[in-house]
């Protein structure tokens, strides 16, 4: 049994996964464009995420743009079959860097395509439709234009399962009325807590929640609290955000990033941090709504 069972199980459509995983952005380049800064070392990391008993990775096609995709099926191919793809669509890159929305039918199609063939599938795992209505996080507005075009493309058998990411409980009631929803990716850690209702209530439906940024992302999380509670516990403080969101509900799953393997074993060690009841009083006191 692997090590990282200890943190529980949870189902992503008819698949069961471990909740501790692996996101695969930060194997592109800086500002997640371009190749990595070590070819060898983004496929070590891929491949001790697997020996560690990683069975769930989060990707894209728009990372890079192509970069990790192309990684993944170079590390790994040809796929476990009890490994977990999840990708995603609903951007693009510009030559500047920037992201761009990305949902005429034709850019979805594309980008399903796209990641069918980087990835050398034949059918992607979860697809999560990504929606940027605003640059700075969910805001309200209709989906089902293009969720329209992956629920064809899920009927045409290139996807078998649908999330949503970056949207509000509205839109995902608005998708929910659509197509069966397995998983939603929106920003959520200690410090960003927005979301603490709609965790709650997808776990009552079973739908599995995936923070994305559990760690802070481009602006780490700075607390002395949490510096403090991962002093007494000899732990990182990147170790007790993630211990923390392990604990603070069952659909949760953990997707943190890296281009080393050595804190690639950091964070998969938090399946046996175990978080005492005083230390999780204090760092609930972290959180803003």
């Amino acid at each position: 049994m692997s090590k990282l069972e200890a943190a529980g199980t949870h189902t992503l459509g008819d698949r069961t996964v471990k909740r501790l995983g692996y996101g695969a952005m930060q194997l592109a380049g800086p500002g997640v464009f371009g190749p990595p800064r070590d070819h060898a070392a983004a496929l070590a990391v891929l491949r001790e995420a697997l020996a560690q008993g990683v069975d769930h990775i989060d990707t894209s096609d728009f990372y890079g743009p192509h970069v990790t995709n192309q990684l993944i099926r170079e590390a790994l191919h040809p796929y476990s079959d009890d490994l977990t793809i999840v990708t995603k669509i609903g951007a693009r890159r510009g030559a500047d860097k920037s992201w761009i929305p990305a949902y005429e039918p034709a850019e979805l199609t594309a980008a399903v395509h796209d990641n069918l063939r980087n990835l050398g599938l034949d059918a992607l795992d979860v697809v999560n439709l990504r929606i940027m209505f605003d640059t700075h996080g969910p805001a309200e507005g209709s989906i089902e234009a293009p969720l329209a075009i992956l629920a064809e493309l899920q009927r045409k058998g290139l996807v078998r399962h649908i999330g949503l990411s970056n949207v509000t409980p509205a839109q995902i009631a608005e998708g929910r009325r659509m197509v069966e929803i397995v998983c939603v990716q929106n920003q959520y850690n200690l410090a960003h807590r927005g979301d603490d209702g709609l965790i709650d209530d997808l776990a009552r439906d079973g739908i599995a929640y995936v923070p994305f940024f559990p760690l802070g992302g481009f602006n780490p999380l700075q607390s002395s609290t949490l510096n403090d509670v991962a002093t007494r516990l000899g732990a990182t403080p990147m170790q007790v955000a993630l211990a923390w969101l392990l604990r603070r509900s069952p659909n949760i799953l953990l997707i943190p990033g890296t281009g080393s393997v050595a804190h690639l074993k950091e964070n998969l060690a938090v399946a046996d941090l175990v978080l005492p009841d005083d230390a999780v009083a204090e760092l609930d006191g972290i959180g803003t709504k």
